[in-house]
């Protein structure tokens, strides 16, 4: 049986734990919430990265990502890493503003995949910083250990 495909949020800490999640019914749309914006108001002190999912594509953030994003670093500072998850691989905007894309394989991340109906990934191959993965980086939780906060 296939799950649905379906746009899908997680609140991610500085140690890759995730501290919230919830998924929307529609592959294109993640209206507002208002548990939403209270879990990331309550998870504020810890919050590093807002992850969520466009199923269908594009790798890219919209106008209302955007938006979102103009809105969160008013409220709570510059510090937060964005990113979104697409079957061609994820996108980070970090605090700096520079944008960079990671072929998904940490745990989180296929969390990500399988909660917003993506189905199996297969081989995951990790290609940060000029270098592949090792075996078992995808076995990881998301790590934000290195000066970037990019996976390692």
């Amino acid at each position: 049986m296939n799950q649905a495909l379906r746009e899908a949020c997680f609140l991610i800490d500085s140690k890759g734990r995730l501290l919230w999640r919830d998924a929307s019914t529609s592959p294109s749309r993640l209206p507002d919430s208002r548990e939403r914006w209270e879990a990331i108001w309550s998870h504020r002190e810890v919050l590093a990265e807002i992850a969520h999912s466009h199923p269908r594509g594009p790798l890219a953030f919209s106008s209302e990502d955007e938006t979102t994003f103009a809105a969160l670093r008013a409220g709570l500072g510059p510090g937060l890493i964005f990113s979104v998850l697409a079957p061609s691989g994820l996108l980070r905007r970090l605090p700096s503003g520079a944008d960079e894309e990671v072929s998904p394989g940490p745990t989180r991340a296929a969390e990500l995949r399988r909660l917003s109906g993506f189905g199996a990934w297969g081989r995951i191959r990790l290609k940060l910083r000029g270098r592949r993965c090792r075996k078992g980086d995808h076995e990881r939780p998301w790590d934000f250990a290195s000066s970037t906060g990019a996976w390692s």
